[in-house]
C-alpha cells in the first residue's frame, strides 16, 4: 500500500510550525543567543552604505572635506565591525547547528518511542524503508531548518526594516517605488512555494519506496539467487529509480521556475533604482553620495531577498521533514493502557475467552465469532486445524498484539484491557516459528529475555534450552557474533536461543506458535525436549501443523469454520473419527509416503 493510498492528511505550514515550536522553545536560551549574534552579522551590511555615502559626499565637496584621517577612521570602524561579524558568524555556525542537532535528537527519540507503541496493523501496512527514511534523512534536514529558519528570517527582518527606514530618510518616493515590488514578489513566491512543497514531498516518498525495495531485495538475496531473479530485481529497481529521476526532475523544474521569478524581480527593483534614481539626480532631489548609498542599500535588500529565496529549498526540505515526522506521530496508537490500568496480578495463569469476536482492523476480515474458551491454570492446550481457522489470532489476542472486537479475555479473572501492557506481556513468553535474533552476540540476544541477567543465569537458561553445548563450540562462545538476524546459525540453533530467552524470562503463560514446523526431524526432537521442559508448570498454548508434536497435550482444540469443531485428548479425537482423525491420517499417509520414497 502506497502512502497516497493510505489517505494521509495534508498539513498547513502554519500548523507544522506551531507544532514544531515546543521543540525549538526547549532551547530558547541557545536560540536567543543565536539570534543576538545573527543581528551582529547585519552591522557591516547596514553601516557600509553610510560609510560610502559620507566618503562620496566628502569627495565631491571641498578638497579639505575628505582627509586621510577620515578615511582611516572609517576603515578602522569597518575593520572592527568585520571582526565582530567573524565572531558572531562562528557562534552561529557552531552553536546554531548544535541546537539543531539537539532538536533532531529529541524528535527522533519521540518518533522512535511512538513507533514502539504502534500496533501490528501499522507495520502490516507501512514499509520499513519509508519509516527509516522519516527518522533518519528527513530529520537531518530538520537540523538545518531548526536554526537557519529563525536566523534567516530574523536577519532579513532587520535588514528590511533598517533599509526601509534609512532609504525613506534619503528619498521617500523612490523608496516607496522600490518596496512596491516586494508584495508582488512575495505573492508570486508563495504560490510557487506550494509547487515546491508538493514536489519535495513526492521526492521523499519515492526515495522511501526505493529504500524499501532495495532492503527487500537485499534481505531476500538467497531467494533471488535460488530463483535466478537477478534480472527481475534489476527491472524492479530500474522502474523505481526511473520514477525517482522523473520526480526529482520535476523538483528541479520547480526550483528553476522559482529562481527565475526571483531574478526577474531583482532586475525590476534595480531598474526602478536606475530610472527613478537617475531622474531624481538630474532634478537634484538627491545628491550623488545619497544615490551611492541608495544603490548599496538596495543591493543589500536584494541580496537579503535572494538569500531568503535560496533558503526556500532548505525551508521546504525542513518543512517536508517535519510533516513526515508528524505523519508518524499522528499515526493512532490502537493498543495502549487504559487510564486506570493496573499491573496484572499473576496467579495460577488461567485464561478465559468470553464471547470473543475479532476482525482485523485494516481489511475487516472476521476471524473469530463468539468464541468461549476456558484454559485451566497449568494446562497444555494445543490448537490445530486448517489455515485461516484463527489459531494464531487466538495467541495474538492474549498479549494484546491485537484487541478483541467484541467480548473479553481474562487472565486469572482480570480483563486484560484493564491491566498495563508491560505487566501483561511480562507474564507471557512467546516462541514463534520465525525466530528473530538481533545483530550482536549470543549473550546479548539471550539477555534480552531478562535485562541485567547474570552470566550464570544466562548460561543456565541456555542449558535448559539445550543450547549450551553448541554455544560453547562457537569461536567466542557466548560472546560470538551471530550476524544480522542470526544468519551465522542454523534454524535449530536459532530456535534453541529463542527458547533460552523465554527460559530466562520465566513467564507464567507460554505461547508456542508452530515453534518446530520449519525444522528437520533431528532438530525437532531436540527442540521438542526443550519445549517440554519449558512448558512444565506453565499454562501453555501450542499451535502445531505437525500433529505428532502435540500428542501429549492435555487438551487439543480443532479449529475450523465453526470455530471449535472438536476438542479432547489425542486418543479421544482419534476415536471420534472426525476432522482431527482425517488430519492425522493425512499427515501419517504423507509421512509414510516420504519414508517409502
Amino acid at each position: 500500500m502506497s502512502e497516497k493510498q493510505k489517505g494521509e492528511r495534508t498539513y498547513a505550514s502554519s500548523e507544522l510550525i506551531r507544532r514544531f515550536w515546543p521543540y525549538l522553545r526547549k532551547y530558547w536560551k541557545l536560540l536567543a543567543l543565536d539570534l543576538f549574534f545573527a543581528s551582529l552579522t547585519t552591522l557591516c551590511d547596514i553601516v557600509l552604505p553610510m560609510i560610502m555615502r559620507q566618503l562620496t559626499n566628502a569627495a565631491l565637496g571641498t578638497t579639505a572635506s575628505l582627509t586621510a584621517s577620515t578615511v582611516l577612521r572609517m576603515a578602522a570602524l569597518y575593520g572592527a565591525l568585520r571582526l565582530i561579524d567573524a565572531g558572531a558568524n562562528f557562534y552561529m555556525q557552531s552553536q546554531g547547528h548544535i541546537m539543531g542537532v539537539y532538536i533532531e535528537t529529541d524528535m527522533r527519540t519521540a518518533a522512535f518511542d511512538h513507533l514502539q507503541r504502534l500496533s501490528d496493523t501499522y507495520y502490516a501496512n507501512t514499509k520499513i524503508g519509508q519509516i527509516m527514511g522519516r527518522i533518519t534523512n528527513d530529520l537531518f534536514d530538520v537540523t538545518e531548518f531548526a536554526h537557519h529558519c529563525p536566523e534567516e528570517f530574523f536577519i532579513a527582518g532587520i535588514k528590511l526594516a533598517a533599509s526601509f527606514v534609512i532609504l525613506c530618510g534619503t528619498s521617500l518616493p523612490l523608496t516607496l517605488l522600490v518596496f512596491a515590488c516586494v508584495p508582488v514578489m512575495l505573492v508570486v513566491c508563495t504560490r510557487l512555494n506550494y509547487w515546491l512543497r508538493s514536489a519535495q514531498k513526492a521526492q521523499r516518498v519515492q526515495i522511501g519506496e526505493l529504500n524499501a525495495m532495495i532492503e527487500d531485495s537485499l534481505l531476500g538475496q538467497k531467494v533471488v539467487k535460488a530463483f535466478t531473479g537477478e534480472k527481475l530485481e534489476a527491472e524492479k529497481f530500474d522502474r523505481g529509480n526511473q520514477e525517482f529521476r522523473r520526480i526529482k526532475t520535476k523538483w528541479y523544474y520547480a526550483m528553476a521556475t522559482f529562481g527565475t521569478a526571483t531574478r526577474l524581480f531583482d532586475g525590476l527593483m534595480y531598474l526602478v533604482v536606475i530610472v527613478g534614481g537617475g531622474l531624481f539626480l538630474v532634478s537634484e532631489r538627491i545628491n550623488p553620495g545619497d544615490l551611492v548609498a541608495y544603490i548599496l542599500y538596495v543591493s543589500t535588500l536584494i541580496a537579503t531577498i535572494r538569500r531568503i529565496v535560496e533558503f526556500a529549498e532548505q525551508f521546504q526540505r525542513g518543512m517536508t521533514g517535519i510533516e513526515r515526522f508528524y505523519e508518524i506521530l499522528d499515526a493512532p496508537v490502537d493498543i495502549q493502557d487504559a487510564p486506570d490500568a493496573r499491573p496484572l496480578s499473576v496467579g495460577k495463569g488461567g485464561i478465559d475467552f468470553e464471547d470473543v469476536s475479532f476482525e482485523y482492523p485494516d481489511d475487516h476480515n472476521r476471524v473469530l465469532r463468539h468464541l468461549n474458551l476456558s484454559i485451566r491454570p497449568g494446562e497444555n492446550l494445543a490448537l490445530v486445524g486448517p489455515s485461516g481457522g484463527g489459531k494464531t489470532t487466538i495467541c495474538n489476542l492474549i498479549p494484546r498484539f491485537y484487541d478483541v472486537t467484541d467480548g473479553r479475555i481474562r487472565i486469572d479473572g482480570q480483563d486484560i484491557r484493564g491491566v498495563t501492557l508491560e505487566s501483561l506481556r511480562g507474564a507471557i513468553g512467546v516462541v514463534q516459528q520465525d525466530v528473530y535474533l538481533f545483530s550482536g552476540t549470543v549473550r546479548e540476544n539471550l539477555a534480552y529475555g531478562k535485562p541485567g541477567a547474570t552470566d550464570a543465569e544466562i548460561e543456565e537458561a541456555a542449558r535448559l534450552a539445550g543450547a549450551d553445548d553448541f554455544i560453547r563450540k562457537l569461536p567466542q562462545g557466548y560472546d560470538s557474533y551471530i550476524g544480522e538476524r542470526g544468519v551465522k546459525l542454523s534454524g535449530g540453533q536459532k530456535q534453541r536461543l529463542s527458547i533460552a530467552r523465554v527460559f530466562l524470562k520465566n513467564p507464567r503463560i507460554l505461547l508456542l506458535d508452530e515453534a518446530t514446523s520449519a525444522l528437520d526431524n533431528e532438530s525437532e526432537v531436540l527442540i521438542g525436549r526443550s519445549l517440554e521442559r519449558l512448558a512444565k508448570g506453565r499454562t501453555t498454548l501450542t499451535i502445531a501443523h505437525r500433529l505428532t508434536t502435540i500428542q501429549n497435550a492435555d487438551r487439543i482444540l480443532v479449529l475450523g469454520q465453526n470455530i471449535i469443531e472438536e476438542e479432547g485428548t489425542h486418543q479421544q479425537l482419534l476415536a471420534k473419527k472426525g476432522l482431527y482423525y482425517r488430519l492425522w491420517n493425512g499427515l501419517t499417509a504423507e509421512a509414510e509416503g516420504m519414508e517409502n520414497a
